[in-house]
């Protein structure tokens, strides 16, 4: 699917009916990783899972004009306009796809929970050297051995069907431009509504501390820093994820029925 948002279009697939759920992926890949690490979870009745290639991945173009993250920013805003109509909304993302679920959250009326995956966050610290706890140097490419900490026949099929195939769609010209100008700048309001905080202690890309951290800024927030598990957490503890999403729905249905959620 499609949806025109200023000089760009925003491809998307969806699944489901009901309160919109928008899912971003982080950098490099486009929305099928984050479809197939976040579905398992998030498939239930009463939920229209929505899942947009970023600008500059997948099959959504990033024209000239986009020159920063708040550029992206300002495009998902200007998505979720069009595609959810208003109303209830909840915001996942995996990494990059955190960033700026984050500030979504904080800049747009009527969020009703937050997930953030293995965030990239402006205020990293104590990241991890890369350590596999499984390694197969026989297994995969160089790509797969940096991201992947448990090595296995398993997460390889995983990496070649949902990670690998947006290499080829991403265009490395805009990807440059936009991470020169990554950081948000600080807008909205803190976010209290129900938060989902998940972390790999052997991330080398983000690492955990800092994710930890923001335990202490949403003040509905569920931690988890899984052990032996790294950035490709949604692939190497897909279960234990999809588990925890299905908690943070649960929050998220309490919260509705308690009381006004958000901010």
């Amino acid at each position: 699917m499609e949806c025109r948002v200023g000089q760009t279009t925003v491809h998307y697939v969806e699944h489901g009916h009901g309160t919109p759920v928008l899912v971003l992926h982080g950098a490099g890949v486009d929305h099928r990783e984050a479809e197939a690490c976040f579905d398992p979870g998030l498939d239930v009745d009463g939920l229209r899972r929505l899942y947009p290639d970023l600008p500059g991945m997948g099959r959504t173009a990033a024209p000239p004009s986009i020159r920063s993250a708040d550029d992206v920013l300002d495009i998902l805003l200007g998505f979720i306009d069009r595609v959810a109509r208003g109303g209830d909304l909840l915001v996942a993302g995996h990494s990059a796809g955190a960033h700026y679920a984050r500030a979504l959250a904080a800049r747009r009326p009527g969020v009703t929970g937050l997930a953030l995956i293995c965030p990239l966050l402006p205020d990293t610290h104590d990241v991890p050297t890369h350590a596999p706890v499984i390694a197969r140097d026989d297994l995969g490419d160089a790509g797969f051995h940096g991201y992947f900490v448990l090595q296995t026949p398993e997460m390889l099929d995983r990496y070649e069907r949902f990670v690998a195939p947006a290499a080829e769609l991403v265009d490395a010209v805009a990807m440059d431009r936009i991470g020169q100008r990554w950081e948000l700048a600080a807008a909205g309001e803190p976010y209290v509504g129900p938060v989902l905080l998940v972390a790999g202690r052997r991330d080398s890309t983000v690492g955990w501390a800092a994710t930890a951290d923001l335990a202490e800024v949403y003040p509905r927030a569920t931690l988890a820093v899984l052990d032996d598990v790294g950035h490709a957490l949604p692939h190497e503890e897909s279960t234990l994820l999809a588990a925890l999403l299905q908690d943070w729905l649960r929050r998220v249905a309490t919260t509705r029925s308690d009381g006004p959620p958000g901010r």
